[in-house]
């Protein structure tokens, strides 16, 4: 009898030749089990999506009940649709003044997309600059401002008119000028490894677009939604973006992303030519009843304020002669080995174990650390020693 492994690698696409190929059937908390009944802790929560960790009740009931009510009545933009506008208030709420304008989007690499669209529309300008390293997604515009030549060159031609530049580089700011339509930053780089660069530099990034009229885009597609610790990374750094995206996290486990930046610079979609970014499935209304039960779990149990406590247990913890460093902030973390052979045995070693986890596409000699923001000090107990233990048995072997 075929079995949904073998169906699954006949007549689903791969992206690899070597996939996990665990089956999951359950999932709860920092928990995911198998059809064998293995259990697993995850550590990368679907690759920072789970924050509040899998089969979260209030979410779930927010699902639910959405169900029950309506699904999909038109494409975005057209209806007053109740979790949409909940959604979006909510999100504002949080924001600063000049961020209160949310357009819903279905993942991140369109939320990255709209936010170029709105930057040329506003700017009137066509040259983008982007950063070496940067993950912004896969389609194809996202992919022209890529910062990783690997990944870009089997898909050229590419959109032309983007300059990368080194992150945290102070001289490399000067690129940007009365040409430049925007920037495109993740507050932190997340492929790269968890590269963070400090407050003096997003303060003269800020400072460089603002004296030459350009847009400062920051994506926090992985690093937002109290992932850091605080809401929103930039909160970190004493700076405000012209445009906001976010994702993942944000749909509360289903897929949502959104671009936000202030009603002025939106209303540019809406004139020369009328509906000047459409979609039809974004914002979907189950998906917004999710993300704001997730964002007001995050905040009635005030997960943003356990975050740095867990990221010093993890690093007091994560201790060993064969770990080169361990970089990172809040819940965002990379485990830094000395070669991708050595990363993946261990990697290996701690999925047998019954931890999952995986590397960064930029950086695969590092292990990523991004749980649930639930996770508790046991679990971050038993993660860790996993850990331990399968750097001493791959270098022992």
């Amino acid at each position: 009898m075929t079995n949904y492994r073998q169906l699954f690698l006949e007549h689903n696409a791969q992206t690899t030749f070597f996939p996990l190929l665990l089956e999951i059937e359950k999932a709860n908390g920092v928990y995911l089990w198998d059809t064998q009944g293995k259990q697993y802790i995850d550590l990368i929560s679907g690759i920072a999506v789970s924050n509040v960790g899998h089969g979260n009740k209030r979410v779930i009931d927010a699902i639910t009940h959405q169900v029950q009510q309506y699904m999909h009545l038109m494409v975005y933009g057209e209806l007053v649709q109740k979790p949409q506008v909940l959604f979006a208030q909510k999100l504002c709420s949080l924001l600063p003044d000049n961020l209160q304008s949310v357009y819903f989007v279905n993942s991140g690499a369109e939320a990255v997309d709209g936010a170029l669209k709105l930057a040329k529309r506003y700017t009137g300008r066509h040259q983008t600059i982007s950063f070496r390293n940067a993950y912004h997604g896969s389609t194809q515009g996202v992919l022209s401002i890529m910062g990783n030549e690997t990944y870009k060159n089997a898909y050229r031609p590419l959109i032309p008119g983007n300059t990368i530049i080194e992150f945290g580089n102070h001289d490399d700011l000067d690129y940007i000028d009365k040409n430049t339509a925007c920037v495109v930053v993740e507050t932190i780089q997340g492929e790269a490894g968890v590269r963070i660069a400090d407050k003096a530099y997003f303060k003269a990034l800020q400072n460089k677009c603002k004296a030459n009229g350009v847009l400062l885009v920051c994506d926090e597609i992985q690093c937002g939604m109290g992932r850091t610790g605080k809401m929103f990374a930039f909160e970190h750094y004493d700076i405000i973006p012209d445009i906001l995206c976010l994702s993942k996290s944000l749909g509360g486990g289903m897929p949502l992303g959104a671009f936000i930046s202030s009603k002025d610079i939106m209303k540019t979609l809406a004139y020369q030519p009328i509906l000047g970014h459409i979609t039809t499935f974004g914002g979907h209304p189950v998906c917004c009843a999710a993300g704001l039960e997730a964002l007001n779990y995050t905040l009635d149990l005030k997960l943003c304020e356990s975050i740095e406590e867990k990221e010093k247990i993890f690093k007091q913890l994560l201790q060993h002669p064969k770990i080169l460093e361990v970089r990172g902030k809040g819940l965002l973390m990379a485990v830094q080995f000395e070669s991708f052979e050595i990363n993946k045995k261990i990697i290996d070693t701690c999925i047998a174990k019954g931890l999952l986890t995986d590397w960064f596409l930029f950086c695969d000699s590092a292990m990523r650390i991004a749980p649930p923001l639930t996770i508790d000090t046991t679990q971050i107990y038993d993660a860790c020693k996993i850990i331990i233990k399968s750097i001493d048995e791959v270098y022992a072997s």
